[in-house]
């Protein structure tokens, strides 16, 4: 469709009819059947969550974090005293329905309700958690919170580009691939150009349709083990 032009024939873009400020994310529970999405709260969390962070004996998983590794439970309560206080990043434990466990954490951050655009992000999955059903129903559950509940318009991932896994993650979820910014920060010492990754509005029912697909218990077999692969509109 050709753009539309102004008074002064300059192309400008869409209407957005309707359109009023979305709520911020409020502290809620997500539920689903392998896992649920919670507020993050230290008291409760902070044992499990240290736990799960010791399978990781390489201390691979927060290579590419802000943050981490938490060596001793002390240092990981510090962390978490200030994080669950946090609006922005808004920080939720990601609980395994299974073991009733908190095994990991991630967030809404650069939460801006007035144009419809959510970030997901500090995402730290033990060991425990990664290549489960509970880690794939955990994004699926604040995705759907993010665009059936609060009527956003784009939700965000965004990584150190040279994060192969994040990125692989990221279009299994459905995200389209927007672009690299080059020199975009500095962390832990080091220059990160940030990959980033969307999915809109428009795109929502088909990726939605993908998820529920594999996440039905018809799904898997008696072993765990998925029948058909998780298909969205990735590219």
């Amino acid at each position: 469709m050709p753009n539309r032009l102004n008074a002064f024939g300059q192309p400008i873009g869409a209407d957005v009819a309707g359109w009023v400020s979305r709520p911020r994310p409020p502290k809620v529970a997500l539920t689903g059947t392998w896992a649920q999405v919670v507020p993050l709260d230290c008291d409760l969390h902070l044992d499990d969550l240290f736990a799960a962070f010791q399978a990781d004996e390489t201390g691979q998983m927060w290579t590419y974090m802000p943050n981490g590794p938490f060596e001793t439970n002390e240092a990981l309560r510090e962390f978490l005293t200030q994080a669950q206080t946090s609006t922005d990043p808004l920080f939720h434990a990601i609980i395994d329905n299974a073991s009733g466990r908190a095994l990991g954490f991630a967030s809404y951050l650069r939460i801006d309700p007035a144009v419809g655009v959510i970030e997901v992000g500090f995402i730290a999955m033990s060991p425990l958690l990664q290549k489960t059903r509970a880690a794939t129903e955990a994004m699926y559950l604040m995705m759907a919170h993010v665009f059936d509940d609060l009527g956003y318009r784009r939700y965000e991932w965004k990584c150190d580009n040279l994060n192969g896994p994040s990125k692989k993650a990221a279009r299994r979820f459905g995200f389209t691939y927007d672009g690299m910014f080059p020199q975009a920060t500095i962390y832990k010492g080091r220059n990160r150009d940030t990959a980033w990754f969307s999915v809109l509005d428009k795109d929502w029912e088909d990726i939605r349709a993908g998820f529920q697909a594999w996440l039905a218990p018809t799904n898997f077999d008696a072993d765990g083990m998925q029948k058909a692969p998780l298909v969205t509109r990735a590219v």
